[in-house]
């Protein structure tokens, strides 16, 4: 403006038409620069967060830090990201700008624009938030926030599945653009690395602790070795077995080192291990003290099968080793686990009162059987029927105490009490009754005799204990339960029967049992009559047919036996055997009635029959 001295010429034209060209070129230069600088900066802030997804273990911090430097790298007003809850299908804000713990948004993952985008799995990118439909101003009254513009990216993981949704809001200066949807896309896949990572991490530490804690609380030594046999890991329990008192005494050491002088063996056995090796009931010395321990080798294998070192497993098994030795003498090595595993196999040992139910067994007709079999054929043969009648026996948690002979004693309810155990009783003789049919239906093929046995039950106080002399000591239960068990048993062949059980037992069982009361008596060497009552759960319609029909009217029988209505009873025992006539017992009733209609009893009479036999 103003040329001083004269007009501005066409000269003057030219020269400014250069200098402006050569100012342009220089302000384009700088403009190129500044951009090359911004993009320089952008890529080392992206960097930076690449890195970030590298390093940091903590998912939290990274995507706090993933989000600020989106929402400063797109220049946006605010940015959050949604991570889908798969067990309520909901979105709900991870992180996000402006949020705080108290103001976390949720939505079902199919609502509102990020709804959208979680569907679709494609990127939405809004320039006018209020003018779209799929947008929920109930958001912004949430948060008091105003949306403006939006751009929203879908998150997928490694399988390519939607996981999450990225959002930034309001682009300072209008809409965002392609180059700011690149950028989220960018950012929004380290988002997705920086789950993985994480959760990688999460599943590896739980991973982590859950082994530890397993090892922590195992009663078995665990100790690791690398290839080159130094021990990486030992548990508490060994620590304990070997008497260490601090964990940098093992972690180190070769096995050479650690395993010496009679413990060689061990280190001996770690070298070169390739597949699993147990050594069972072996010995270690430890500061003078002889363990007998079971010890199992296994080598660690890689992705590749390739040998990464060895684990050694040592269980110490002196002590339980002792008491099972002792125990097993006197039950099936089952229930000694089972004491052994209670802890209280000593008071056992020591003896106390419980109420248990007893079962005897004895064969029928057993001296006939070996005078046939002779001595071979004999023990054969009791050999083969106690191996059915123990299993029936252990099979409903009871203890075989004894054989007496072709007999057996069993127990319910100690050294191992069921809230059942009358009812294990009753099941196990039903079960011995239908075995032996098994049995018997096997031998009669072979073209043997048969056996017959009977068993009486009864529930009662027993005093059991470890009882002997210092030269023979045995577990057993003694007491009047045990012998009125043993009366009922041998009252079996009286009545025809094959499962007798007290009213002591009757009283005692939890199920129903179709049973019919034989007796009333007084057994000898009693002075208190007892209830002695038949199970017939073991018959079919071969062996008793129209049982059902059979028992009402036995019932009815013994109902006017009770009373003294000899004649009515009579008839109706008759009636009974004209269903079944190998009815031994309805015979017996008949036969009684006769004898107490020729000798009428002195007196009230109460049904009770005095035996006068064992």
């Amino acid at each position: 403006l103003n040329k001083i001295a004269g007009q501005f010429s066409q000269y003057d034209l030219d020269l400014l038409e250069a200098m402006t060209e050569q100012a342009a070129i220089a302000i384009q230069g700088n403009i190129i620069v500044e951009q090359i600088e911004a993009a320089r900066k952008q890529e080392l802030e992206f960097l930076d967060v690449v890195s970030q997804v590298s390093s940091e273990l903590e998912l939290t911090p990274l995507l706090q830090k993933i989000i600020s430097t989106i929402s400063k790298m797109l220049d946006c007003e605010r940015a959050t990201l949604f991570i889908n809850d798969e067990k309520t299908n909901e979105l709900y804000t991870e992180v996000g700008e402006g949020l705080d713990e108290k103001s976390v948004i949720r939505f079902p993952n199919h609502m509102g624009i990020a709804g959208t985008v979680f569907s679709s799995a494609k990127p939405v990118n809004i320039p006018h938030a209020y003018a779209d439909l799929r947008f929920n101003p109930g958001f912004d009254k949430q948060t008091g926030f105003f949306t403006r513009s939006m751009l929203c990216m879908p998150v997928l993981n490694k399988e390519g599945k939607t996981i999450g949704v990225s959002q930034v809001l309001n682009k300072r200066g209008g809409s965002f653009n392609s180059e700011d949807e690149k950028r989220l896309a960018a950012f929004t896949s380290q988002i997705s690395m920086g789950i993985e990572n994480a959760k990688l991490f999460a599943d590896v530490q739980t991973q982590q602790n859950y082994s530890e804690s397993i090892l922590s609380s195992m009663h078995d030594a665990v100790i690791t070795l690398d290839d080159e046999g130094v021990i990486k890991t030992c548990n508490i329990s060994g620590m304990r077995i070997f008497k260490v008192p601090i964990i940098s005494e093992v972690i180190g050491k070769t096995a050479d080192d650690f395993f010496t002088d009679s413990n060689r063996w061990l280190a001996d056995n770690l070298k070169d291990v390739t597949e699993k090796d147990e050594l069972l009931d072996a010995e270690l010395q430890v500061e003078g003290e002889t363990l007998s321990v079971n010890v199992s080798i296994m080598p660690l294998l890689g992705e590749k099968k390739e040998v990464l070192g060895a684990m050694v497993m040592i269980e110490d098994i002196s002590s339980e080793k002792r008491m099972k030795s002792t125990m097993s003498r006197y039950m099936d090595p089952e229930l000694a686990d089972q004491l052994m595993d209670a802890g209280d196999s000593d008071d056992f040992l020591g003896g106390k009162q419980s109420v248990g139910s007893v079962l005897f067994s004895d064969v029928r007709s057993f001296t006939t059987i070996t005078e046939e079999l002779g001595a071979q054929g004999t023990v054969k043969l009791l050999n083969e029927y106690f191996t059915i009648m123990v299993d029936c026996i252990t099979d409903e948690g009871g203890m075989l105490d004894k054989f007496i002979g072709d007999a057996m004693m069993c127990i319910f309810g100690t050294p191992v009490p069921h809230d059942d155990d009358p009812d294990r009783a009753v099941r196990a003789a039903i079960r011995m009754m239908t075995d032996l049919k098994v049995y018997n239906d096997q031998r009669a093929a072979e073209g043997k005799l048969p056996i017959d046995h009977g068993m009486g039950i009864n529930t009662d106080s027993i005093v059991s204990g470890n009882i002997g002399s210092p030269k023979r000591m045995d577990y057993t239960v003694i007491g009047d339960g045990v012998n009125l068990a043993a009366r009922i048993e041998s009252a079996c062949k009286q009545y025809g029967a094959h499962i007798l059980i007290s009213e002591f037992t009757l009283k005692a069982v939890k199920a129903t049992y179709r049973t019919r009361q034989v007796d009333y008596v007084i057994v000898k060497g009693k002075t208190e009559p007892v209830g002695v009552y038949e199970v017939l759960d073991y018959h079919d319609d071969e062996s008793y047919p129209n049982l059902v029909d059979a028992l009402g009217i036995f019932n009815d029988g013994h109902r006017c036996w009770n009373e003294g209505k000899w004649d009515q009873s009579t008839k109706l025992f008759k009636d009974v055997l004209k269903i079944n006539p190998e009815d031994k017992a309805a015979q017996l009733y008949i036969d009684r009635c006769v004898h107490m209609k020729k000798n009428p009893p002195k007196g009230d009479w109460d049904g009770v029959w005095v035996m006068t036999t064992k």
